[in-house]
């Protein structure tokens, strides 16, 4: 489905005109909850870069929605998993920043950067798999969960709608159950496309 056929939908469902920033409102809000809720290895991006020498904090990539795993990269070429701690277990652990490794541990400090423990001792390759928030359908037309698993989308949309416009409560509870079917399905179908993979 695509952007024109949601909001047409949208529209026709709930037999109520909207405007154009109205409609935007309800698929992005919808957008919103569906990929905070559900991991999709289709929207999931890799990023490297080079972990600092007495640095221990390492920038984030811009897009990231949550993290899947980070490995650094040794002077044997392996890849080390980090495992995600709280930040004050890495304070606690690692109470001196001057005292050096290899990193083995990972803390999100904030929005945009991570702290390591311990400091890593020289400048290594750090590999980042994560979800992303990809592009909304509103801008970009077409997306993997409107092709893919347009029923989510739909009627999470419709939910938001139905709010708007302080809909029957037993309408909202409809496109609710529509909704957490089509959400199942998609957890479903997300975890067979994930079976293989490492978590920490």
């Amino acid at each position: 489905m695509n952007y024109t056929e949601l909001k047409t939908n949208i529209q026709d469902v709930v037999e109520q005109t909207f405007t154009t920033a109205q409609l935007d409102m309800f698929i992005q809000q919808a957008e919103q909850e569906i990929y905070n809720t559900v991991r999709l290895p289709a929207l999931r991006k890799a990023f490297s870069g080079t972990l600092s020498q007495n640095t221990p904090t390492f920038g984030l990539p811009s897009d990231y929605l949550y993290i899947h795993s980070i490995a650094v990269v040794d002077g044997n070429s392996k890849y080390n998993i980090l495992l995600n701690k709280d930040v004050s277990f890495v304070r606690e652990a690692y109470p001196v920043v001057a005292t050096a490794g290899l990193p083995k541990h990972y803390a999100l400090l904030n929005q945009t950067q991570m702290l390591l423990g311990p400091t890593p001792d020289q400048n290594y390759v750090v590999e980042i798999q994560y979800g992303y928030a990809p592009e909304s359908i509103v801008t970009a037309t077409t997306t993997w969960l409107g092709e893919h698993f347009d029923a989510a989308l739909l009627n999470r949309s419709l939910m938001e709608a139905m709010r708007f416009i302080k809909g029957e409560q037993d309408m909202v509870a409809l496109y609710e159950k529509h909704y957490m079917l089509a959400l199942q399905a998609l957890m479903a179908g997300s975890d067979k496309l994930a079976n293989d993979s490492y978590r920490a």
